[in-house]
């Protein structure tokens, strides 16, 4: 369906026509209408599916049916992200749609200064995008009144919870008047996100975009089983010899980031990270440097990921596998939007196999495994326990993995075999053997 079939204003659609879409996404297809009628919405959406678009191009049309130049500006369209990233990028995307249109908007997050916020917020907004602890600051503070807000955006409600907001959004919720339209958005529906919904949505309408936790269909995905210490190491060649000249790169921890930027750095491969102990200045001028091509790998947690959209990025390297399998979707899906094609690689040691395979099972498939010639995996190697941060780990013992000499380097899946001969077989370019599978 095109966008000119939704019901959409001239001056958006010659906003999207200036960004260069013309066919909504499933998510968009489903929701602007529901929107624009008025409804709470309970939206099931990965990223990568367009849901931004599906939630900013709707609320800017019902601003502007009810717009008065001669009215003074208050905040009647609240957005709240978990994230700083997420938080600029949507208020990127309520400009960008909203560039022939009179309204003001504004984005509030922690780590910055909160006095020019506190300006902008004065002076008059019609839409505001927040984080919850930051806009609770500018509540507390008086510097932003919520009682004329008619329309609330809960953005990946999911990891908010995860995050531990869910007493500030309950806080905010309750703020807000109770006469609003509601819509919620979230990767999962977890019982939590069940309950928050049936607490402060009114008859919603659910939505899913794609089924829970799949991955994205335009991604391919390729694990290389190889040694913990050896990573770096591999991670630099498959960057140098296939030529990425933009990659989005995860570690578990910010030490590891930090570390392994600097280690791409010194070896010639422009590197920057990105991670929660990191300035918010410093986090913006290592995107911005990322997104212009200065810097070739932006390494970065999930947490510091979360919310960073980047048109056409074409690769996505797990140096280090999530412990929690839902975060490796959220991870890849950061590759393959709007429509293009993506590219998602996991350099997975003895340690993580058990992790790998819980991925594998949340997807319901097997990720082609490629053994790259001089870098297999040493079977003595016995695999130890996985750490973040005094969090969970992940214990046991996987066993030994299957070591491949490089005469007969190639792809191993569970349950190959007959299945697996079907598949054409591929010579990558960098000397990895592998079949599409």
């Amino acid at each position: 369906m095109l966008f000119k079939d939704l019901g959409l204003s001239a001056e958006l659609l010659r906003s999207v026509k200036t960004k260069g879409y013309e066919e909504a996404t499933p998510i968009q297809q489903q929701a602007i209408p529901l929107i624009l009628d008025g409804r709470d919405v309970l939206a099931g959406a990965q990223t990568g599916t367009g849901k931004t678009a599906g939630f900013t191009l709707p609320l800017l049309q019902l601003l502007q049916q009810t717009y008065n130049e001669n009215q003074k500006r208050h905040p009647r369209v609240l957005v709240l992200t978990p994230t700083r990233e997420l938080a600029a990028q949507v208020h990127e995307s309520v400009r960008d749609y909203g560039q022939y249109l009179p309204f003001r908007s504004a984005v509030i997050f922690g780590g910055v200064s909160i006095n020019p916020q506190k300006q902008k917020l004065i002076k008059g907004v019609d839409i505001v995008v927040a984080t919850p602890g930051r806009l609770l600051d500018h509540v507390q503070q008086r510097s932003i009144d919520l009682s004329r807000v008619e329309i609330l955006v809960l953005d990946e409600a999911d990891r908010m919870l995860d995050m531990g907001f869910i007493r500030d959004i309950r806080k905010i919720l309750n703020i807000v008047p109770k006469q609003r339209q509601t819509l919620l958005f979230s990767a999962t529906f977890s019982r939590e996100i069940k309950t928050l919904a049936a607490e402060f949505l009114k008859n919603p309408v659910e939505l899913q975009a794609t089924p829970q936790n799949t991955a994205a269909e335009r991604v391919s995905q390729i694990a290389y089983p190889v040694d913990k210490d050896r990573k770096t190491e591999l991670l630099s060649k498959l960057i140098v010899e296939e030529n990425w000249q933009q990659a989005l790169v995860f570690t578990r921890t910010k030490h590891s980031a930090n570390k392994l930027a600097e280690k791409l750095d010194k070896s010639g491969i422009s590197a920057s990270a990105i991670h929660g102990n990191k300035s918010q200045g410093a986090r913006t001028k290592a995107l911005a440097d990322f997104k212009a091509g200065v810097v070739r790998v932006l390494v970065a947690t999930d947490i510091a990921a979360r919310g960073i959209d980047i048109d056409k990025l074409p690769h996505v390297a797990n140096f280090e596998l999530p412990n929690i399998p839902e975060d490796y979707v959220h991870r890849i899906g950061r590759t393959a939007r709007a429509g293009q094609e993506g590219h998602a690689i996991s350099l997975v040691c003895v340690d993580e196999l058990k992790l790998l395979k819980d991925i594998e099972r949340l997807l319901r498939t097997d990720i082609e495994k490629v053994y790259f010639p001089g870098y297999e995996i040493d079977p003595s190697i016995k695999a130890e326990p996985i750490r973040n941060g005094g969090g969970r780990s992940n214990s046991g013992n996987h066993g030994k993995s299957r070591g491949h000499s490089q005469a007969n380097a190639g792809r191993a899946r569970p349950g190959g075999g007959a299945g697996a001969a079907k598949n054409k077989s591929r010579a990558r370019a960098s000397g990895g053997n592998r079949y599409a599978g």
